[in-house]
């Protein structure tokens, strides 16, 4: 068979994919160690493990088995399953919707959660409820992220099917009612409520715990195990959306399918750990020009470099200012953005040339 010179061959493609796959797989337990080594008291490697172990084992409990058993070993868990979701939906929102620069905030399941958390905070306080470690900031976060999705997807329905156009277009109107809303009840809202809806929506991981990180991993685990099987039909539909319903694709049941994992997904994450920016846009489209648009190794390649950077970002957070501590999403937004304005530039000269 010929080919191009300097052109890839599939085989060729699919070899470096794997790679990139093996590269982030060792990439995350390496990250995983250095989130748990490092923060405002820095413990060796080897006393690390110790602890671990220890703590694992129910051993005498000493300073540093308490510091990573009790405070950074569920934080740094919780941490690489948040950005392993967000980076995954991600990768799965910019297939349906065709476009490697979409985001799950796209359908609206953001601004609910955020809604829903104001009107936690505002009516409530937050502090009436909790299951399991949820406060009612949680719980009205996850509730809004899914009620928002339902009406988006809903409006976007017709006789003729989902459009994914009016979906996004949907998105967008509801995004900016749910803004207006909150805007409306940070107005009337006291000092306090303002200081703790600002800090919430910048994101943080600092209310980890074991119950919050039982619940994660099982709504994570089963987002990151259905998501995969969507990835033959989110190729076809790299080719559109005729081409792939002439390959024997349901395309409007992998939309609802996409669209409500999608929204469990990001629901949970915003829940636990509030709004984090950048994870889900600027991770599946780096992975993308490692890898390749094939989405049976992009979205477990994007699961793995997610929970690597948003591990990397914690740390940062934890360290940077310590004893005091940035909020997450502001650190993952410092390190996106001018990587992400970065990656647009080299694209657009090489468009060019």
């Amino acid at each position: 068979m010929l080919t191009i010179s300097g052109s890839p061959t599939p085989c060729s493609r699919s070899l470096r994919a794997r790679r990139v796959l093996l590269a982030f797989a060792l990439l995350l337990p390496l990250c995983l160690l250095l989130a748990i080594c490092n923060g405002t008291v820095s413990i060796g490697i080897a006393e690390t493990l110790s602890a671990i172990i220890t703590f694992a084992s129910g051993g005498e409990p000493s300073q540093a088995t308490v510091i990573i058993g009790q405070i950074r070993l569920p934080r740094a868990l919780l941490a690489a399953l948040v950005g392993a979701v967000l980076a995954s939906t991600g990768a799965a929102t910019q297939g349906l919707f065709r476009n490697p620069l979409a985001d799950p905030s796209l359908i609206g399941v953001t601004a609910g959660a955020s809604l829903g958390a104001s009107l936690a905070i505002v009516t409530a306080g937050g502090s009436v409820g909790g299951y399991l470690g949820f406060s009612l900031v949680s719980v009205g976060a996850f509730l809004g992220g899914l009620l928002t999705v339902v009406l988006v997807y809903r409006m976007a329905q017709s006789a003729n099917g989902t459009s994914v156009a009016t979906m996004l277009l949907a998105g967008i109107a509801v995004t900016a009612l749910a803004g207006s809303i909150g805007s409306l009840l940070e107005y009337h809202a006291s000092n306090d409520m303002l200081r703790r809806i600002s800090l919430w929506r910048m994101g943080g991981l600092d209310g980890a715990n074991y119950p919050r990180l039982l619940i994660a991993g099982i709504i994570c685990t089963a987002v990151l195990l259905a998501l995969p099987r969507f990835a033959p039909a989110l190729n076809a539909l790299l080719l559109g959306e005729s081409e792939a319903r002439h390959l024997g694709i349901d395309v409007d049941r992998v939309k609802w399918g996409l669209i409500t994992w999608v929204a469990v997904g990001v629901g949970a994450s915003v829940a636990l750990a509030g709004t984090i920016a950048f994870v889900g846009l600027v991770v599946p489209h780096i992975v993308r020009l490692l890898t390749g648009p094939d989405h049976r190794t992009l979205i477990p390649a994007c699961a793995l470099a997610g929970a690597s950077l948003l591990l990397v970002a914690d740390t940062l957070a934890r360290t940077v200012m310590a004893p005091s501590e940035l909020p997450v999403g502001v650190v993952t937004a410092l390190i996106g953005v001018p990587f992400f304005i970065s990656l647009l530039r080299r694209r657009y000269q090489y468009g060019m040339q």
